[in-house]
């Protein structure tokens, strides 16, 4: 196939390595004509640098490279040209005039594709002759190593392009999914149920920055924390991207962004490229990951009793006694024991109200760090100091005595942080998919593979179960009244019929036949 590309950024730049590996004949234009020979002359070298690595041999480099053409200018005649890919500024203008200028000058048969992470394909298309050739491709950066695109039909996109644009991105080993034209698409849109929650957290002081990130990375599994991805994206970035998708989807709850963020960006506080975000980002200073913790000081050997019954009790029980701890049995602690509460949903001060529990020594256990890197307590604005301080050496002990297990401490909320962020997580992707923006298969497909999450949103939801994520969603709806958490229809219908949550499900035939 032979492909235009249209703009010679960072992004445009990556388009062309991408198709011109795939096996296609790149022209390459902008109106800077100087960018065209720098972009082209960046692309050669990225497939010199793939031959000294060893993942293309250099004859296929070296056809990749003669399949390069500079054009003179974005419209130059190209009756040859089947596809454009335009790679411009997020502006809607500049975008329309450029496809009305190539509607003019390339074959009708010729498909237009924008590159837009940001804009509504259909209001890019409404401005051109025949909104029906244009389509959104959306990209991600850096495109040769995110192996994923979003194909984004518009409203009077013809039928048959979008699959004809997925075949092509797969067929250069590129998965593609097909996406709904909705406000930040799909990516970008489950996306913000990460940093959302993050941002929540930090405004109740449940956890500084740093320990959020711990938890996020040590308990979920994620290669970043929240804010520590603000850091590297930008949080300029990420915050207008935020509040571009709440507006869209019209002051959704589950998409709220935070009050903490535009004095930050005012600020100047964007992360790496200014020095300091929610890290700074000296010559000196260690990386968020290397930052220092609190040293163990308590006692270890304090007695212990495990409050509650059922599987997340029995579990915290057996993690204890595994690790040396002097669990106590019977119906109720001793005066000296420390009280711990496996908490789902809910918070240890209701779990203290409700179980008449002792409340300067009642502690909760987020079940989900029993298994993890990393143990989470939560404390409540009654405990014990001391109790705090031996509660956590409790918990940092290993197994068998090998050696010792990171623990954070938090303040009570509902659910405590991890869970927090899987139920935001996971309510934003089932929100996408209820609303049919996406195929269930296609978000985990997109948000492993441009969000690096260990496993997609509803993938993960069916690890931890419907049924126990929709009582997640409901504690955490009950706990706070906030409408950000109340339970999807798509988690509540298949924790009630026994579907995966990654099940598309029965369908209406559509009213037309």
């Amino acid at each position: 196939m032979r492909i235009r590309i249209v703009g010679a950024g960072a992004m445009g730049r990556g388009i062309a390595q991408w198709a011109v590996t795939g096996g296609h004949t790149v022209e390459l234009a902008d109106v800077r004509r100087e960018a065209v020979g720098e972009a082209i002359g960046f692309v050669r070298h990225m497939l010199e640098r793939a031959v000294q690595k060893e993942r293309m041999t250099d004859e296929a480099a070296q056809a990749a490279s003669a399949r390069l053409v500079p054009v003179d200018s974005p419209a130059a005649p190209g009756h040859d040209v089947e596809l454009v890919i335009e790679a411009v500024l997020e502006d809607l203008a500049a975008k329309t005039g450029l496809f009305r200028q190539l509607e003019d000058v390339l074959p009708a048969g010729a498909v237009l594709a924008t590159n837009t992470s940001s804009l509504p394909v259909t209001q890019i298309a409404s401005g051109l002759h025949d909104p029906s050739r244009l389509c959104g491709l959306h990209f991600f950066n850096p495109v040769p190593l995110m192996k994923i695109v979003e194909v984004v039909p518009g409203a009077l996109t013809r039928p048959e392009i979008p699959e004809t644009l997925a075949e092509l991105v797969r067929g250069t080993g590129h998965a593609a999914v097909v996406v709904s034209d909705t406000p930040g698409f799909l990516v970008n849109h489950v996306g913000r149920g990460l940093v959302t929650e993050a941002f929540a957290l930090l405004e109740e002081s449940v956890s500084d920055a740093t320990g959020i990130d711990r938890v996020v990375r040590d308990v979920l599994g994620l290669r970043m924390g929240p804010f520590e991805l603000m850091d590297l994206t930008g949080l300029d970035v990420t915050a207008a991207v935020t509040d571009s998708i709440w507006r869209g989807f019209r002051h959704s709850d589950r998409l709220r962004p935070s009050y903490l963020a535009p004095n930050r960006v005012a600020a100047g506080l964007h992360g790496r490229k200014t020095g300091r975000g929610f890290y700074a980002y000296g010559p000196g200073d260690p990386a968020p990951a290397d930052l220092p913790e609190e040293p163990v000081t308590g006692d270890a050997g304090r007695p212990v009793w495990v409050a509650g019954e059922g599987r997340d009790s029995d579990t915290l029980r057996t993690v204890l006694s595994e690790s040396g701890a002097a669990l106590e049995q019977g119906t109720g602690p001793s005066e000296r024991a420390l009280v711990l509460f496996p908490v789902w949903g809910t918070t240890v001060a209701a779990a203290i109200a409700d179980g008449g529990l002792p409340a300067g020594r009642t502690l909760g256990v987020d079940p989900l760090s029993l298994t993890a890197r990393r143990r989470v307590l939560a404390m409540t604005p009654v405990s014990d100091p001391a109790a705090v301080c031996d509660a956590r050496a409790v918990l940092s002990r290993a197994a068998g005595g090998a050696g010792a297990v990171p623990v954070s401490v938090v303040r009570d909320t509902a659910g405590s942080v991890a869970q927090r962020v899987l139920a935001s997580i996971v309510s934003v992707a089932a929100s996408v998919a209820e609303r049919s923006i996406a195929a269930p298969g296609d978000i985990d497909t997109a948000v492993t593979a441009g969000l690096g999450y260990p496993v997609g949103p509803l993938a993960w939801g069916d690890r931890i179960g419907a049924r126990r994520m929709l009582a997640l969603q409901e504690g955490l709806h009950r706990s706070t009244g906030d409408p950000r958490y109340r339970p999807t229809r798509w988690v509540t219908e298949r924790a009630h019929l026994g579907l995966p949550l990654t099940e598309p499900g029965a369908v209406p035939p559509t009213a037309g036949g």
